[in-house]
């Protein structure tokens, strides 16, 4: 939308904005143009994606058009847009998210429907724990679909705690979740935590292939939940050789893994010894992503 846009060189109605946009950023190279478009086009104006085309026709006011080129602009720094809009769709909620935390993944759904495969709807009540919480998205969809269960989170960022609780807060009525600021386990004490379920999506990129990956990710997300040190598996490692004194008896450990790791965390688990062998779920696009651990001794 040139700045120069005015009455004078035509009407700047709601859908030929939302055009002009999508071809701008197509033209920029910036992947998923038109639903970019829609979403920064969307909460410029305050308004639901289905709302732009409902409302198609109406005219915009010149400081609409300004808001809208302002989240343009960032996004063409390659700024990601649910930092842009300040939330990313996860499971069924709108999930609040900051420079502070990653952004939700689709592919982290699949750690989400495994948790809750071991939760039941009805009956006794499970603990669990889920570390590295970041925005919460995990545990905020697990509170939503099984409120009933006692939860605690934990992170070592308390920037990152105060979204987590904010998005906790708006997936159930009344979450039983508690909130500790910590690495990992450090914040437990191991003689009276037991858990029935602990899951975790901890940073699992090697720092080879951090720098390799595209803008978005590199500029502004926070290295602290991508980095996974030099093998990609320190994050893994430190969880799989702790885990299981947390766990109680038959509990269950789910860790999201980069897709290639999958045999080498099988040998850590393994020369832990505390495990039964490994369940290995692939993601929608093929790939290994959700390592599930029992414990047995």
């Amino acid at each position: 939308m040139p700045q120069s846009a005015d009455r004078t060189n035509g009407p700047w109605d709601v859908l030929s904005v939302v055009n002009w946009t999508a071809g701008h950023l197509h033209s920029s190279g910036i992947d998923s143009p038109r639903t970019t478009a829609e979403l920064l086009v969307a909460d410029a104006l305050g308004m639901r994606r289905i709302d732009l085309y409902l409302h198609h026709d109406k005219p915009l006011q010149v400081r609409e058009r300004d808001r809208i080129r302002n989240r343009i602009r960032r996004r063409l720094t390659r700024e990601p847009t649910a930092y842009i809009t300040g939330s990313r769709g996860f499971w069924t909620l709108d999930i609040a998210v900051s420079p502070n935390v990653l952004i939700p993944r689709p592919e982290t759904e699949l750690l989400v429907e495994s948790a809750l495969e071991r939760l039941p709807s009805g009956g006794g009540i499970r603990r669990v724990l889920e570390l590295g919480t970041g925005s919460g998205a995990v545990v905020a969809a697990l509170v939503s679909e099984r409120p009933a269960h006692r939860y605690l989170a934990t992170d070592l960022s308390p920037d990152a705690l105060r979204i987590a609780r904010k998005n906790v807060a708006t997936a159930a009525a009344e979450p039983s979740v508690r909130f500790l600021c910590g690495d990992w386990f450090s914040p437990l004490s191991r003689r009276r935590a037991r858990f029935d379920l602990v899951v975790s999506n901890p940073p699992y990129v090697s720092r080879k292939v951090l720098q390799t990956l595209q803008p978005e990710i590199v500029r502004f997300e926070p290295r602290l939940a991508l980095d996974g040190g030099t093998d990609g598996l320190a994050c893994l490692r430190c969880i799989l050789c702790d885990a299981h004194r947390y766990l109680s008896l038959k509990g269950w450990l789910l860790l999201e893994i980069g897709f290639d790791q999958k045999e080498a965390v099988e040998r850590i688990a393994g020369r832990v010894g505390a495990y039964g062998p490994a369940e290995v779920r692939r993601d929608y696009g093929g790939c290994d992503r959700v390592v599930c651990l029992q414990r047995v001794r």
